[in-house]
């Protein structure tokens, strides 16, 4: 039978190194064992696609071909337009928003691009308002009311130019 889940040690994992052995060390709570700490805090941060991995190992493999279909079938989709949301931020919790890009698709093709722009030197609050100012210019066009999850890039992708992070011979 699997070990029960742990909610301490997930805590605990998504914490930094040094945090976790304060909390957890000697001056802590003292849960915290060398030997054992470093492979829990992986297993934890990893469990989710570790237990997705598994069970895809155990989905039936088809040995035979399927058959293949006598009459195609025309009805599409129609898919609603959204409104995807591009933010250029390092990996890091703490990190600052570098750029911010907005796209509207419908299905597979493009109905609007809205250019790339810096984010630095910006409150939170005027980021949360230039977004808000862009929905509502979005609303009537495409009837979209919020953005998809947003999708993060690393900010040496920034489409910008010129960019503050590249250097100079790279920006023209």
């Amino acid at each position: 039978m699997a070990r029960a889940f742990n909610p301490v040690c997930w805590q605990c994992s998504q914490l930094s190194i040094e945090v976790a052995r304060q909390l957890h060390g000697e001056l802590g709570d003292g849960c915290w064992d060398e030997k054992i700490c470093h492979r829990r805090r992986s297993h934890y941060r990893n469990r989710a696609d570790n237990n997705q991995k598994r069970k895809a190992n155990y989905t039936p493999i088809r040995s035979e071909p399927l058959p293949e279909a006598t009459t195609q079938i025309q009805a599409k989709l129609q898919a609603p337009p959204i409104a995807l949301l591009y933010l250029y931020r390092e990996a890091r919790k703490d990190a600052h928003l570098h750029a911010i890009a907005i796209s509207v698709w419908q299905g597979d093709q493009k109905l609007e691009d809205v250019p790339a722009t810096h984010c630095m030197g910006m409150t939170n609050s005027q980021i949360r308002r230039y977004l808000q100012e862009v929905l509502q210019e979005l609303s009537p066009l495409y009837n979209i009311k919020n953005f998809e999850p947003e999708i993060r890039y690393d900010p040496v992708f920034c489409p910008i130019r010129p960019c503050p992070l590249k250097l100079p011979e790279a920006n023209a």
